[in-house]
């Protein structure tokens, strides 16, 4: 049996045995070391380096800035506003749902702490006004998994570490196709609503009414002019814009609004350092994994199997995106993002894809795995919420897959549609 094989088929074997996917990588890395007569010493200095990183100081703290604006009130304000604007549309609560998914998304960078934040508030909300409970719940996972694709994202950072790549010009790729999807979702909710006769709020919409949900939420809409605008105005780094973020977030939560406790700081604290725990973990073993990867030429020969198939760029990423929902199913996104990236990077520079555009479509791909089981992260955080069964859930979020299918079609079809508002504001470059 080849190496590689040996590898792969180890950590087959340990995710089936479910073992957590950071010990299962690390189990796999070492024993493949072991066996490949590969000395060990240099995994220590590997795992130290993994998490030794400017940019990776990001990620805890935007995951802490989520937190801390999830519990001081920044979420239900942003409810309070979508509402006012779409809550009277067919099918306005799902509507509403998706955008402020969408905008609570711009804020934290993670999917999972939005679909938390505003499907703990929709979702019953839905269900008291007749919406099926499997639907409300799809709408939030779905919705939720935008806060990884729309700036500032947690995965975009990442992706923009293993490649190499300006993240801030990550961040401004992210935006079209962004709304590009959040209006594609909000479309697919309207004409299932419509379906099923979903109908919106009965209150008439005024002008008064809007100013006094803005100016309410006001601070919740003024946070991205400052986490984001500081690093388009190259005043601040991204990981710097995470710092901005926590300390933002915690002065709306405790003196603005008023709600983020000393007992709710404590618990953004355990959720954040849980979280990021985690993540450690999965992002030190699976650089040691894909360094294996490296030194045994794995991404060469992957790269060399897809350009025997075809030389398309266009068919190539369409391979790729039908691989990815399937690992998807399976793997952690950041250990998609972490073991993947070297693998696929091979393959679109000799197919001349943008690493730009490239990623914008990983991450969508990405997002689908937010909502496929049976790992769908982001059903699981909406499934107790709604009080359906995963199989209920997953039936319900096909036609939003279907959706996110058809925006990175879409992205193939016209790769510069990522690429127009970096080049616009930054110019052309990498």
């Amino acid at each position: 049996m080849s190496i590689p094989l040996f590898l792969f088929g180890l950590l087959l074997v340990l995710l089936v045995l479910r073992v957590p996917l950071g010990y299962a990588l690390g189990i796999a890395t070492v024993a493949t070391m072991m066996v490949g007569h590969v000395p060990l010493t240099s995994l220590a200095v590997t795992y130290y380096s993994a998490v030794d990183t400017f940019a990776f100081i990001a990620i805890p703290l935007f995951l802490l800035a989520g937190n801390l604006m999830e519990h001081g009130g920044i979420s239900r304000r942003l409810i309070d506003i979508s509402d006012v604007l779409l809550g009277r549309l067919v099918g306005g609560l799902s509507l509403v749902t998706i955008g402020t998914a969408m905008f609570f998304g711009a804020l934290t960078g993670t999917g999972n702490t939005a679909t938390a934040a505003v499907g703990s508030l929709m979702i019953p909300n839905m269900i008291k006004r007749g919406y099926g409970p499997s639907f409300s719940g799809a709408v939030t996972a779905v919705g939720g998994t935008m806060g990884i694709l729309i700036p500032p994202s947690i995965t975009l950072i990442v992706y923009g570490i293993m490649a190499n790549l300006s993240v801030a010009r990550l961040f401004l790729a992210g935006v079209g196709p962004g709304l590009i999807l959040g209006g594609g979702l909000m479309i697919t909710a309207f004409l299932i609503s419509k379906k099923r006769g979903y109908r919106g709020s009965q209150t008439k919409f005024t002008t008064r009414g809007l100013r006094a949900a803005v100016w309410e939420g006001k601070w919740a809409l003024f946070a991205p002019a400052i986490i984001l605008g500081g690093i388009y105005g190259g005043f601040i780094t991204p990981t710097e814009s995470a710092v901005v973020a926590v300390v933002y977030g915690y002065i709306v939560g405790a003196f603005l609004h008023k709600e983020l406790t000393f007992d709710k700081v404590l618990l953004s604290l355990k959720n954040t350092l849980a979280v990021t725990g985690i993540l450690g973990i999965i992002w030190a073993t699976s650089l040691g994994f894909g360094e294996l990867l490296t030194l045994y030429q794995v991404p060469q020969l992957v790269s060399k199997a897809i350009l025997g198939v075809t030389t398309s760029a266009a068919l190539a990423l369409i391979l790729i995106s039908v691989w990815e929902t399937f690992i998807g199913m399976w793997m952690n996104t950041m250990a998609q993002i972490i073991i993947m990236t070297p693998i696929y990077l091979q393959i679109i520079h000799t197919l001349g894809v943008d690493p730009i555009t490239f990623g914008i479509i990983f991450t969508l791909n990405c997002e689908i795995g937010f909502v496929t089981p049976p790992l769908g992260t982001s059903l699981f955080v909406a499934m107790p919420i709604a009080n359906v069964k995963l199989g209920e859930i997953s039936l319900a979020a096909i036609p939003f897959i279907l959706t996110m299918f058809a925006v990175i079609g879409l992205i193939i079809a016209f790769p510069q549609v990522p690429l127009w508002l970096p080049n616009l504001i930054m110019g052309p470059g990498q």
